[in-house]
């Protein structure tokens, strides 16, 4: 037998298990590092997006909404420890599954963010428009950026991702507002209470301008409309008093008529 012959029959006889298989992806990742947001009021403004953006789409189950959560990608990346997740991020078209510590590229099919908004301080601002920029532009190739300093009122910036020309800004209408392609959602800014600070909040608005409502907002506004036609209810019955007494009915008569009570039968007439 010859060397060359030798060379082929070994290759020929290798089994599956010998041969090379690409390596496994890192499983031993980190998803807390311990430090908190930069003040209570950036914490606010994210799980105000969170929960807003969640009751909004209440019913569905096609998309998974994070907020100060690790976005992993790459094994060098794991092996460096140098990218903290955005501060929010929204997947579009898949599984809701809340039991995620974060988002591990390689084990979502290759999804990355569609949406990201990073909320700016006095000591990330620059990695913020810089670094994570350009990652979320050329790496992630995330179709919405936007920044927003909860402590600067003009500070909303976005980028909407272009196939050729990378990240464009996006032009504010005449409310200040961006346009979210990838949400179909306008974000803007909202003067208001939450969590007892009274500030201007980063928030959403739908297609037509109305704001997207916190889930306390949508019960209050529930209550609000109920009582106000429980009040007109109520206005309608006290008018038709007069006109009843007119017609000969007692006091007594219009008041069982009207479920009102005599006092308030008595009060209108």
């Amino acid at each position: 037998m010859t060397p060359q012959t030798a060379e082929v029959t070994q290759i020929e006889t290798q089994s599956p298990e010998e041969e090379w298989q690409p390596p496994m992806p890192p499983t031993d990742l980190i998803f807390d590092d311990g430090e908190p947001l930069e003040s209570s009021r950036h914490r606010v403004t994210m799980n105000a997006l969170i929960r807003s953006y969640r009751h909004h789409c209440a019913g569905r189950n096609n998309f998974f909404v994070g907020g100060n959560m690790f976005v992993y990608y790459s094994s060098q990346q794991v092996k460096n420890k140098e990218f903290k997740g955005p501060d929010f991020f929204i997947v579009l078209d898949v599984p809701p599954d809340p039991a995620r510590q974060g988002w591990v590229v390689w084990e979502e099919n290759g999804r990355y963010p569609d949406m990201i908004v990073e909320l700016l301080s006095d000591t990330t601002e620059v990695n913020d428009l810089g670094e994570k920029k350009a990652l979320y532009e050329k790496v992630f190739k995330t179709k919405d950026y936007f920044v927003f300093h909860p402590f600067k009122v003009n500070s909303l910036q976005g980028w909407r991702l272009d196939s050729y020309k990378g990240y464009q800004p996006i032009e504010e209408d005449s409310r200040g507002w961006l346009w979210c392609e990838s949400l179909h959602l306008w974000l803007g800014t909202w003067k208001g209470v939450i969590e007892d600070d009274d500030a201007v909040w980063l928030r959403f608005y739908d297609e037509v301008g109305n704001l997207v409502l916190l889930p306390e907002e949508a019960e209050q506004q529930r209550a609000d409309t109920e009582q106000q036609r429980a009040d007109a209810e109520r206005q309608a019955r006290l008018d038709a008093v007069s006109q009843l007494l007119q017609m000969g009915l007692s006091v007594e008569q219009v008041a069982q008529a009207l479920s009102l009570t005599v006092q308030e039968v008595e009060a209108v007439r």
